[in-house]
């Protein structure tokens, strides 16, 4: 165990340390205008020592053993994302929250993310590394992303559906997707994404009254603010708006730490989760941001390495689904606060406040961590093994089996006639 424990990236390690540090100071920064939220900074630390443990107990569990029962991950998965829709409680305007208790509470929407990379990889890797076809292969695999998709748009989480839509993608890319396919899949992605554009903008107030029918209307005060600036309520521009403010008073090296004005006036809200990046900006300039993005570089480029090393086909497919979900979450949540992307609210990796998304990440730390302990081992060794034949291949076999016994007993049969003539002939 010892000597695993040392083959363990230790650039990742230290890295999630500093990552460690950034966030309990800036929950702690950003959490200074409410007294009920004054324990967030412990909490977040709380998380941070369970999450470690994760990363070590989980790092060491062989991935591979993980992949081989995905598909059974994906069928519970996909029940508490049923039960979170039917029980589950309400948290900004997003359902979907699981209570166990009267204090732990968990999304199964941000479970769902690892679960639905390892079980993509699931299926890529039965396909041995050859292309992937288009009927045969990218439509099944879009179908079963579909379903945890749809299930989550019902829970009102943008965010986290087109989070699924990215890891998809990415995995694809990995897969070994056809050019062709690939183009098509851009073409199509980018026709459709100028056409919503010009549609939201040209038919605006239908759109808007469609909402408010259907109960959506907040996602059209997320919307307005990035499309069509100028219509947009004051309620729906007051969150983007004073965090820009924040970020650009921040300047080269910031107004210093428990200093920034806007964050320490509570003008932003969730400065302690979904705008901590805010804290951050505000308080230590661009070069705190630029630092924050360099750790960020560091962890991908770690995870890269350990795909490249990786001699299984699973393994380098788990690490891009990894990457494609963490630069998602990074380019959206910084993105929508400097008017590049719509606010979502999408927690930054591993720095906003939040047990279910940080042990989640760290879940995914975990199983980098594995690939690069067992990915250099031979290929496939456990996903590999002699599957359980089907049931048609049972049946096959039962059906050669009778033959067998059939062609035993006549053979008997035939030995007994022969000793019967032999017996009346003496």
């Amino acid at each position: 165990m010892l000597r695993m424990l040392k083959k363990m990236d230790g650039i990742i390690l230290f890295v999630l340390l500093l990552l460690m540090g950034i966030s309990i100071a800036a929950v702690y920064s950003g959490t200074q205008t409410d007294s009920t939220l004054s324990n967030h900074h412990i909490k977040t630390l709380q998380f941070y020592i369970a999450g470690f443990i994760v990363v070590i107990g989980m790092g060491l569990i062989n991935y591979k053993l993980i992949v081989k029962y995905a598909f059974y991950l994906y069928v519970i998965g996909n029940i508490l994302l049923l039960l979170a829709n039917f029980v589950g409680g309400s948290v900004n305007n997003a359902n979907g929250w699981l209570k166990l208790g009267d204090t732990f509470s968990f999304q199964p929407a941000e479970l769902f993310k690892m679960i639905l990379i390892l079980f993509l990889a699931h299926l890529l890797m039965k396909r041995k590394g050859r292309e992937l076809g288009f009927w045969r292969d990218i439509v099944p695999i879009g179908c079963w992303t579909f379903i945890p998709f749809a299930l989550v748009m019902i829970q009102n989480d943008l965010g986290n559906a087109l989070g699924y839509v990215v890891i998809l993608a990415a995995v694809l890319w990995i897969g070994n997707i056809k050019l062709k396919h690939a183009l098509i899949g851009i073409a199509i992605i980018g026709v459709a994404f100028f056409g919503f554009v010009k549609s939201y903008v040209t038919y605006h107030e239908e759109i808007f009254t469609f909402l408010e029918k259907v109960d959506r209307e907040h996602w059209a005060e997320r919307i307005d603010p990035w499309l069509v600036p100028e219509k947009a309520t004051a309620k729906a521009t007051w969150h983007t708006k004073n965090a820009g403010l924040a970020i650009g008073s921040g300047g080269i090296i910031g107004k210093g730490y428990l200093q920034g004005t806007s964050v320490q006036s509570g003008r932003v809200p969730y400065t302690y989760s979904d705008s901590i990046f805010v804290v951050i900006a505000e308080e230590f300039g661009f070069v705190g941001g630029a630092v924050l993005l360099l750790l960020y570089f560091v962890l991908i480029h770690r995870m890269v390495l350990i795909a490249l090393e990786c001699k299984d086909r699973a393994g380098p497919v788990i690490i891009i689904g990894i990457i494609g979900m963490l630069l998602y979450q990074v380019f959206e949540n910084i993105g929508a606060f400097l008017g590049l992307m719509p606010l979502t609210g999408i927690t930054l990796p591993f720095i906003s406040y939040g047990g279910t998304s940080l042990l989640i990440n760290m879940a995914c730390i975990a199983i980098a961590m594995s690939i690069k302990l067992y990915g250099p081992e031979d290929e496939d060794v456990i996903v590999s093994e002699e599957q359980p034949p089907s049931l048609p291949a049972r049946v096959r076999s039962w059906v050669s089996g009778l033959d067998v016994l059939n062609k035993i007993k006549n053979k008997n049969k035939e030995k007994n006639k022969e000793k019967e003539q032999d017996q009346v002939g003496m």
